[in-house]
């Protein structure tokens, strides 16, 4: 015990500080708790949004992320080389963990690639979409297309996927996410598959006139110019 302190008064003060500990603590948890308030977007995509062969910040996930500007959340699950089913497969695990307000699926690219039966990758990603919607997030479904040496039965079946299921869901869809991208000179990679950095501002544009009216309906008020950042 300090001398010229009473037994009593030392652990009242011991109390008190304790008590100021335990307050602090709830308080940080609130703003925790408040800063989790915010408007959540899972992507879930492939190289398109993974931001394959261009540093992580030039892509349009990350463009996005900026334009946000800390007003919501985002958790880039993309990974190159993904496809619908890997998606699938991932998908309810992450709504668990993260219960986004808002899914961008951008899925299918891959699968076209290898030539997936449409209808397997139909269901794939209906799977997606209806995981997404049980978990009360919107979806955002970010169409792709596929080279036409596929053949062009081939090539409409699959890219007629997205509009079935924009329809039969009722959910929002950028019918073709590198509009104004693909085939542009100096917006394409070597490879002629993947977008250069110059184009990520593009595909924001393709994205955001869709994604807009789904963050304003989770709650988070944007300016009347709201454009991605160039």
């Amino acid at each position: 015990m300090v001398k010229g302190f009473p037994r009593g008064w030392m652990v009242t003060y011991r109390r008190l500080g304790l008590a100021i500990i335990a307050g602090a603590g709830l308080w940080l948890a609130a703003l925790v708790a408040v800063a989790d308030e915010r408007p959540l977007l899972l992507v879930m995509g492939d190289s398109l949004s993974a931001a394959y062969g261009i540093e992580q910040q030039e892509g349009w996930v990350s463009l996005l992320e900026a334009r946000l500007d800390g007003k919501a959340r985002v958790v880039n699950a993309s990974i190159s080389g993904e496809t619908s089913s890997g998606g699938a497969s991932r998908l309810p695990e992450l709504l668990g963990q993260l219960e986004p307000d808002i899914v961008l699926l951008e899925l299918g690219g891959n699968d076209g690639l290898r030539g997936l039966p449409p209808g397997q990758f139909r269901n794939n990603l209906a799977s997606m979409i209806e995981a997404s919607l049980d978990a009360e997030a919107e979806v955002l479904l970010l169409g792709i297309d596929i080279p036409p040496n596929y053949g062009q039965a081939y090539r409409d079946a699959f890219t007629g996927v997205y509009f079935e299921l924009a329809e039969a869901y009722e959910i929002a869809l950028v019918p073709f996410l590198l509009e104004g991208v693909a085939l542009e000179a100096g917006l394409m990679q070597s490879d002629g598959i993947h977008p250069t950095a110059a184009a990520q501002p593009r595909i924001l544009d393709n994205v955001w006139p869709e994604l807009a009216p789904l963050l304003e309906e989770s709650g988070l008020a944007l300016a009347d110019d709201s454009r991605p950042v160039r």
